[in-house]
């Protein structure tokens, strides 16, 4: 064969174990950034769903001790003694020294803390807490909630007054939440304002709505779990446990 023919046909085969160049791998490198952001968008969502669903599946159980707590004693439980002891707190003539504080978890055997580490915020009409009247079908209910119409107006979710007792999660951006070891979290905004009635109000008043991160909203963001206990749910539990008048 011809030299020159046969250095040709070397120069003419493909190179084999070529390595990338710096651009091929700059643009691997960004289609699995990408990848990876489609993935771990959705699964931090998925995260923060399971949280919330834990916390609402948590919230059911205290609302099922509360009523329990009813059932045997004939009253509401009042708030706990601290953050860190879970007993009730104190009574003057039975009547509950503070109707607002923490969740008494360890006289109810509920839950202390939701899935963002902050313990449960607890409030309770002084009337159905009291364990030296008890409560009847004719007691006091003091606590109204709210929430916000489509058009962001502060509208009644409840009856006025109307409500025994309120438990909730400060939710995932924890304002005026507490942590397992006391330490209050506190109000680290200054948009939040339904927020606010919920965590340093008077504990007769609440509001629970949409979550929103939107500190434009009506009421500012808010993330705040509330939930209550119905009086009808109450009066007919006692009612059928021969525990109230029919």
């Amino acid at each position: 064969m011809n030299p020159s023919v046969a250095i040709a046909a070397v120069a003419r085969r493909p190179r084999r174990g070529r390595g990338f160049t710096l651009v091929e791998m700059a643009i691997g490198i960004l289609v699995i950034a990408l990848l990876l952001g489609s993935i771990l968008v959705p699964l931090s969502t998925q995260v923060e769903q399971r949280k919330i669903s834990e916390t609402q599946k948590a919230l059911y159980e205290i609302r099922e001790a509360l009523l329990g707590f009813a059932l045997t004693q004939g009253y509401l439980p009042c708030p706990a003694v601290s953050a860190t002891n879970g007993a009730e707190g104190p009574r003057t003539s039975g009547a509950c020294n503070s109707r607002q504080g923490f969740l008494p978890w360890s006289a109810l055997g509920s839950p202390k803390l939701d899935a963002w580490g902050r313990i449960y915020r607890y409030s309770v009409s002084p009337a159905f807490s009291n364990s030296a009247t008890r409560f009847t079908l004719a007691s006091g209910r003091d606590i109204s909630i709210d929430t916000r119409d489509s058009a962001g107006a502060q509208i009644p979710l409840s009856n006025d007054d109307d409500i025994p007792a309120v438990f909730l999660s400060f939710g995932r951006n924890g304002n005026w939440g507490t942590i397992d070891d006391g330490a209050a979290v506190g109000d680290i905004s200054g948009t939040n304002a339904d927020e606010d009635v919920n965590g340093n109000g008077t504990g007769e008043d609440f509001i629970s709505r949409t979550a929103t991160e939107n500190p434009g909203a009506s009421g500012g963001e808010f993330d705040d779990i509330v939930a209550w206990l119905s009086p009808n749910v109450l009066f007919n539990r006692m009612v059928a446990a021969g525990q109230l008048p029919r």
